[in-house]
């Protein structure tokens, strides 16, 4: 008996492909977004230093590649000339090998030693005075970060995403929570580590306006490759009304879906991970959601921000990041526009 063909009611195997299918579409407007990564386009003083010792690491390279390839060629062609009566270790063949196999590396070598310790205390130590403070913790997989006043108390908290002042020095205060993982925004600055126990001290400074994506650059598991973050430069008094939008607790709701939504919210296990300041939402395991809607990702830079994606993050967070610790929420249709409604108010 032929079967019947799954039209009316996709089967497992289908609903998985179309879910799939709809999550590489749900993703093309991220993979669309012009957001830099590239350590070739320096925004920032300590991009441009790395940048100009990696294209001198380059040339230099090359120049010795280059040494040392014209100096085999000129000892072959020599040979092929007819040199069979002179003996392999004359005074000239010995230069050949000392200074194209010896001196010529090791000059090199030194020279991009010292470029290389320069740049580093250039570009690495607490910065200049007058730096804004913002301390990042790394999780399994994703981002958070506090602003910090001058007396070192939180200001905002965030996820996932910084916004920085134009022309102002950034001082950042690494931290992991669980495993190594490494803050890496090349536009901006080099690498550096977060170990768990310990705050490592980074700075950077955006010379222009415009949105920067990082990366975790240390495999700290399953979804490293999906732990991004972006990195938001803008005038100072843009940044300033951002940041006193990101001090407030949230909205209260518009409308009755809106309020429904908050019920269902409280209700439900989503308090026992995430934060929503000013609700009974208090969770300290998971990215904070007070202005979830301002963000421009979700998941740490693996969807954009939308209705779609929120929808598809809420109901099964494993199909869209295998191994990540939110779990499942079973909601009937109309819980789910509810909460949907009130978690894009949150602004």
């Amino acid at each position: 008996m032929t079967p019947r063909p799954c039209i009316s009611r996709l089967c497992r195997p289908c609903r998985r492909v179309a879910g799939l299918a709809g999550l590489g579409l749900a993703a093309l407007p991220v993979l669309a977004q012009s957001w830099a990564q590239s350590a070739l386009d320096p925004a920032g003083p300590q991009a441009r230093q790395l940048a100009v010792l990696s294209w001198w690491m380059f040339g230099i390279a090359a120049a010795v590649l280059a040494g040392v390839t014209l100096l085999v060629l000129w000892a072959v062609l020599r040979g092929r000339r007819g040199a069979q009566d002179r003996p392999l270790g004359t005074r000239r063949g010995l230069w050949v090998v000392v200074g194209g196999g010896v001196l010529l590396p090791l000059v090199s070598a030194i020279a991009l030693l010292g470029a290389s310790l320069a740049v580093g205390r250039e570009t690495s130590g607490p910065g200049p005075g007058g730096a804004l403070v913002v301390e990042v913790t790394g999780h399994r997989w994703w981002w958070e970060a506090h602003y910090l006043d001058p007396q070192g108390l939180r200001v905002a908290t965030v996820a996932n995403e910084l916004h920085v002042p134009v022309g102002r020095p950034v001082r950042v205060l690494l931290k992991s929570e669980d495993v190594i993982h490494s803050f890496w925004a090349p536009n901006l600055q080099g690498k550096t580590d977060m170990v768990p126990g310990r705050t490592n001290v980074a700075w950077f400074q955006a010379e222009r306006e415009g949105t920067w994506r990082g990366q975790c650059a240390e495999f700290c598991g399953l979804q490293h490759a999906m732990m991004a973050f972006l990195i938001v430069a803008e005038p100072p008094a843009r940044f300033e009304a951002w940041l006193q939008r990101q001090a407030q607790p949230a909205a209260e709701p518009a409308d009755a879906l809106a309020r429904q939504g908050r019920q269902l919210f409280e209700s439900r296990a989503c308090v026992m991970c995430h934060a929503v300041r000013g609700t009974v939402a208090a969770g300290q395991v998971a990215p904070d959601l007070t202005h979830l809607a301002s963000r421009r990702t979700l998941a740490a830079g693996r969807l954009p921000n939308n209705r779609g994606s929120l929808a598809a993050w809420i109901v099964d967070p494993q199909q869209v990041k295998p191994g990540t610790t939110m779990p499942p929420t079973r909601l009937s249709g109309d819980e789910l526009h509810a909460l949907l409604h009130y978690l894009e108010g949150l602004r």
